[in-house]
Order: C-alpha cells, then structure tokens, then sequence
C-alpha cells in the first residue's frame, strides 16, 4: 500500500451547534468518524492541518491514517464529505469513513483526461465529461489515485464509456458498463446554427391550399346584384334587385 498521509486528531466530548461553534473558533474543525465495525467517534481536527492534507491530496483518491495524539492509535480513512460554509467558504464539518487493511470498501475515484482529442485537434469539437468520477470497490492498497481516460483517438460524434476503460488490478468498476465518461461534442454554437438553417418541416412554408391574401378576397360574390339603375352613388342595393336588361325601354309611370 502507498505510504498514507498522516491527520492528527484528538476525540471531543461534546456535540451540537454551540460545542462546534467554539471549536471552528479556535481553528479547530469538528469532524465524525463512521466505520463498518465501530460505533461512530466524535473528532476534532485541526484547521491549518486539514486544509494542507486537502491541497497535497489535490482530488486524488488516498488513504488517511488518523493519528489520536491521546492513545497513539491510528486508524485507515478516507474523505467522505466535506461542508463548507457557502459565505465564507470555511470548514464546518468533516465526514471520515473508516477502512480496514484486509477488507474491501467502495470509494470514488477522480477520472483523469489525458492526451489530445482528434476530434478537438481536427474538427473544432469539444470534450464534455459526463462522469468525473467513478465507484469502485478495492483494497486500502489497491486504490488507484484516479482514473485515467486516453481520449487521443476519440472523435466528434464519439463517447468513451466505462466498459472501454483499462483494468485496473484489484480495482472492480461498479458503474454499468454503458456509461458514458467522456464525449466529443460539437460546439454549441455551431448546433444552434444548423438548428437555425434547418427550420422544422411545415414551419417555414405556408400550408398546403392556403389562399393567398388576395386571392378570392378582390371580386364580389357569385351572383351579387349590382346597384339599382339611377341609384346614388355609394347608396346600397335593395336586397334582391336585379339590372334591367340590355335594351329593355323605362317601365311606364303608373295611372292614377
């Protein structure tokens, strides 16, 4: 097993809001140690210490050993969470998860992208990560630092999955096999712009047998009768009239 990075920490008795307030106000971060075959065991961490361990660590995946500077005893961790004050971005709590030397755990490992895309390279893509990390099931000594992806041959279009990565000794991948991790995608600008030139089909053209605004809207109705003979000018036609015919002579004026 690689040589663990040491934590020095020290049990605390009390618990709650008011108890952990006074520890991060003495630079100290209140922090809770889970294992599979303890209780859980309430620690206390210090602040300058823990925030060097996190910057030599820089997202890779290593073991702990938690040194109690009352006993001497030591035991095997990794980081399970972290709370961050989301103001001042200061420690609140801290979550240890306790390993045993002989027994397999699950843990989260970083995936690491290394090499050039062809699709990058040649033909303007752009590397999406969909998984950045990954579950596996190991040995404290088999734990790898992380993950690492070749993406060199990977073109636009392409997607490197879990099934495609390399084995690792010891190491069990716990994601289904047809998880993407990385992909090669066009730009998003550039699909927005085929998007554009390619309006849907019917949205563009008007629909099919649709008159055109002045077509069938100008001439009058079958049919209509034009206005009385000798009428005014503008004044409507009575309903039903009908022209007189071509030569007919003016009707005689009634007798009285």
């Amino acid at each position: 097993m690689k040589q663990p990075i040491v934590l020095n920490v020290s049990p605390r008795a009390q618990s709650g809001r008011s108890a952990s307030r006074r520890l991060r106000k003495a630079n100290r971060v209140p922090a809770i140690l889970y294992g599979k075959h303890t209780s859980p065991e309430m620690l206390a961490l210090d602040g300058p210490e823990f925030t060097r361990l996190l910057k030599s660590l820089a997202g890779r995946s290593l073991i702990i050993e938690l040194a109690r500077a009352t006993n001497g005893d030591k035991a095997l961790s990794f980081v399970q969470e972290i709370q961050r004050d989301p103001i001042t971005d200061r420690f609140l709590h801290v979550d240890l998860q306790e390993v045993k030397p002989d027994e397999t755990f699950e843990i989260r490992v970083r995936v690491q992208v290394v090499g050039e895309s062809f699709g990058v390279k040649n033909q303007s893509g752009v590397l999406e990560i969909s998984t950045p990390q990954l579950r596996v099931r190991c040995l404290p000594k088999d734990l790898p630092e992380s993950l690492v992806v070749d993406v060199t041959e990977l073109k636009v279009g392409e997607t490197f999955k879990v099934s495609e990565l390399k084995p690792v000794p010891g190491v069990k991948f716990l994601d289904p096999k047809g998880q993407p991790v990385v992909a090669c995608v066009e730009p998003v600008a550039e699909i927005a712009s085929a998007e554009i030139a390619t309006p849907t089909a019917g949205a563009a053209a008007p629909a099919a047998g649709a008159a055109s605004p002045a077509a069938g809207a100008a001439a009058p109705a079958a049919g209509a009768a034009a206005p009385a003979a000798g009428g005014k000018p503008g004044a409507p036609a009575a309903a039903g009239a009908k022209a007189p015919a071509a030569g007919a002579k003016p009707a005689a004026p009634a007798k009285k």
